[in-house]
């Protein structure tokens, strides 16, 4: 089944029937309600028309989610524009080259990116304008520095009366119209720009209103950066479809900004990485809970309604207590914490997905979602595993439907490597998939280490395995002459609380590496731990750049 209507109508009707609500908070900062989004999208149209701006010309935004981000978003592809979401954690070099690359004519740029950026760098640009306050930054273009200067006057000879829900008439947008490129955070080299029609962001919307519970008035979080396709649908766009109020963390989603911050805004619907989770439920709930009631809902299968209910209400009131669902994606995710989570009751999710499917690929509700998966092929997909039997033997994930890239922009032969002639998208990624149709991943098929007796080792799981042990904040698994170490960075705070030392740590690690090893069948054990003192570096999805860390000498 294809699109039913254009994605754009989600956006018309969600202004018009919510026209006096609150729309975009940056929070402890200002508040535009639908209405002044509709507004700044009219006075945006009016700028780009005058400035002889065309549909189809591309216009790229830098920065830190905020309302000003939103509005350029929507004011871009309401105008006919394609929009061009650039993560704000991209390295100068790398963004200066989207720009080109994407050939965009105007550039909306956050304030702390725009210290580290040189318009030299980027000479195709007709105009640099800040987010902060839609003023002009660089402009090579007379009409264009006419037009934003004089945008109010212009908006008001436009509008001369009033501005109201029935001036709201935005264009109809066709299924296989390129709506974004979206530069994936990639680890080597430079980013592929991958080209996302209309369909797909339709397809993905319709989705979590088919599979969601935002009402309008509820309130939002969003954490992720809405450069990466993730943070942009579930919280921004179908957020903003849904009629929802949508708070937009200025700063880093730490424990302590999270436990401030949801208690007053108690969103209804989170999207974020599985890392701030497992940080939230490692040092704000375990610590909190009676010791014995912590191990034993870590440890022992059967514990009494009275614990989880009370393990449960800690978890819930963190996150604001208003919630229907939280949504993990982006990484695997911490077996023991997930286990955790199941046992209390906890409404929490995980999707999996790719930029190449803007991203959504497979999901379920928190209710059906069999634990250790990441749920079924999402509507309007269809998934396979690439396996003899892939219900016991791993398989490239496969998928193809509304939800699929057109490609990767002037990329032809990139494009040919990941989707065939039939349509299969190739993911790269691994798993199983039961009779049901859970998939459950197993890991990167580049990730996957061959030892030198030709056994598959997938390093994730064993990380898993590894991160639950004392001590462990994060690991690599990696294969150094045809052994398999343990790269680990500890966790320094919690060792020195419970009264190790410095000199104590390395035996600590080999007291995890024996218990590690007594875990897992004799092809994959681990020959030694190697201490890593600082967090591995991650991409913008908090993945860590594996490719930085495969060939130190051991």
């Amino acid at each position: 089944m294809m699109q039913q209507h254009p994605f754009l109508e989600y956006i018309e009707h969600s202004i018009v029937m919510n026209w006096d609500r609150d729309a975009l908070t940056d929070y402890n900062g200002t508040t535009l309600q639908y209405k002044d989004v509709a507004r700044k999208i009219a006075k945006f149209h009016i700028v780009l028309e005058s400035a002889g701006i065309q549909p189809g010309d591309k216009i790229a935004v830098c920065g830190r989610n905020s309302a000003h981000w939103a509005v350029t978003f929507l004011a871009t592809v309401t105008y006919g524009a394609i929009i061009v979401p650039i993560l704000h954690e991209f390295k100068s070099d790398n963004i200066h080259n989207i720009v080109n690359h994407s050939e965009a004519k105007l550039l909306f740029v956050g304030e702390r990116v725009w210290e580290n950026l040189d318009e030299n760098d980027m000479p195709l640009l007709r105009c640099i304008v800040s987010l902060e306050d839609f003023s002009i930054l660089v402009s090579r273009d007379e009409r264009l520095t006419h037009a934003i200067e004089h945008r109010n006057e212009l908006y008001g000879r436009h509008y001369p009366r009033y501005f109201r829900p029935d001036h709201i008439h935005y264009r109809k947008d066709s299924p296989e119209e390129p709506a974004l490129i979206n530069y994936t955070s990639g680890t080597t080299g430079y980013s592929k720009g991958v080209v996302l029609p209309y369909r797909s962001l339709w397809s993905n919307v319709a989705y979590c209103f088919e599979m969601r519970a935002v009402r309008p008035g509820d309130n939002m979080v969003s954490m992720l950066p809405m450069g990466h396709v993730f943070g942009m649908t579930y919280d921004f766009l179908y957020g903003f479809s849904a009629g929802a109020h949508i708070y937009f963390l200025t700063r880093m989603p730490t424990p302590k900004v999270i436990a401030q911050s949801f208690a007053q805004i108690k969103p209804r619907l989170i999207s974020c990485v599985p890392l701030v989770v497992e940080k939230i439920i490692k040092k704000n709930i375990l610590p909190k809970l009676d010791n014995t009631i912590g191990k034993l809902l870590i440890h022992v299968p059967v514990v009494n309604d009275r614990m989880k209910a009370k393990a449960r209400q800690e978890v819930m009131d963190i996150f604001g207590g208003n919630l229907d669902e939280v949504i993990i994606g982006g990484a695997p995710f911490n077996a023991q914490v997930e286990n955790f989570m199941r046992k209390i009751g906890f409404p929490y999710t995980i999707g999996y997905g790719m930029t190449e499917c803007g991203p959504i690929i497979c999901s379920d509700r928190w209710e059906t979602i069999k634990q250790g998966s990441c749920g079924k092929a999402a509507h309007r997909m269809e998934v396979r595993i690439d396996s003899p039997n892939p219900r016991e033997i791993a398989g490239e994930i496969l998928c193809r439907g509304a939800n699929t890239m057109l490609g990767y922009y002037k990329n032809a032969e990139a494009t040919a490597e990941v989707i065939d002639k039939n349509g299969w998208l190739h993911t790269g990624d691994l798993a199983v998939m039961d009779a049901e149709g859970s998939v459950t991943i197993r890991g990167r098929s580049k990730n996957m280490l061959l030892t030198a007796g030709g056994q598959n080792i997938y390093p994730e799981e064993i990380e898993s395995k590894l991160n639950n042990l004392p001590y462990v904040a994060e690991s690599l698994i990696t294969l150094q002459h045809g052994k398999l170490v343990a790269l680990v960075y500890p966790d320094f705070d919690e060792a020195f609380a419970q009264g190790l030392r410095q000199d104590d740590i390395p035996q600590a690690m080999e007291d995890n590496r024996m218990e590690l090893n007594r875990q897992l069948p004799a092809y994959a054990q681990i020959g030694k731990v190697k201490i890593h003192f600082e967090e591995f570096e991650k991409t913008a999805k908090k993945s860590i750049k594996r490719f930085m860390y495969q060939d130190m000498d051991s």
